[in-house]
């Protein structure tokens, strides 16, 4: 059951900016507020222990609040905003509070990691950080500015687009620098 909410909610969250631009003109605010209680009520329970669920959960429900009493759609772009602040939020703050997040996530598979691991990894902790300052500055220009097929292009693939090419880059870096140490 928790997989399942868990799949469900990465795929509504992912899908978020097309469910957003083909729905307008479609469905009320109050049906987006109610798209996004159910997103917040999925990930909590799927990954209430996970760094940082609480402040996504807290933000998408107080947008859901603001959006149900504000009634107004352009609400719904600054959801890529708030999602990019709450996780600048928790990898920054792993940086000042001993182990940062990717160090944790290391740790899974690797429970000894080297002295050496434990400053790459604060150091993709880092790049994570500017990626999410950069990715959250475009996101909020594009709620601020752009059409909303624009919003949606960019939100909705280019921002996903630009994470796994983070992802698959620090993926390979990681393994010519492993291939160096052995």
């Amino acid at each position: 059951m928790k997989a399942a909410l868990a799949l469900i909610g990465a795929l509504l969250a992912l899908a978020y900016p097309a469910l957003v631009y083909f729905s307008l003109g479609h469905a009320s605010t109050d049906a987006f507020a109610a798209l996004l209680l159910m997103l917040a009520i999925m990930r909590g329970l799927s990954a209430y222990r996970q760094p940082g669920i609480a402040l996504q959960v807290a933000i998408i429900l107080a947008l859901a609040g603001i959006l149900y009493i504000q009634k107004q759609a352009d609400l719904l772009r600054y959801y890529p905003v708030l999602i990019n602040l709450a996780m600048l939020g928790v990898f920054a703050s792993s940086l000042w509070r001993g182990q940062s997040l990717i160090e944790r996530l290391a740790r899974l598979t690797e429970p000894d990691l080297p002295d050496s691991g434990v400053v790459y990894t604060r150091r993709v902790t880092q790049v994570w950080c500017g990626f999410f300052i950069v990715n959250g500055s475009i996101a909020l220009w594009t709620a601020l500015y752009a059409s909303w097929e624009d919003w949606t292009l960019y939100n909705g693939l280019i921002a996903y687009v630009l994470m796994g090419l983070l992802m698959a880059g620090e993926w390979i870096l990681r393994q010519r620098i492993r291939k160096k140490q052995i």
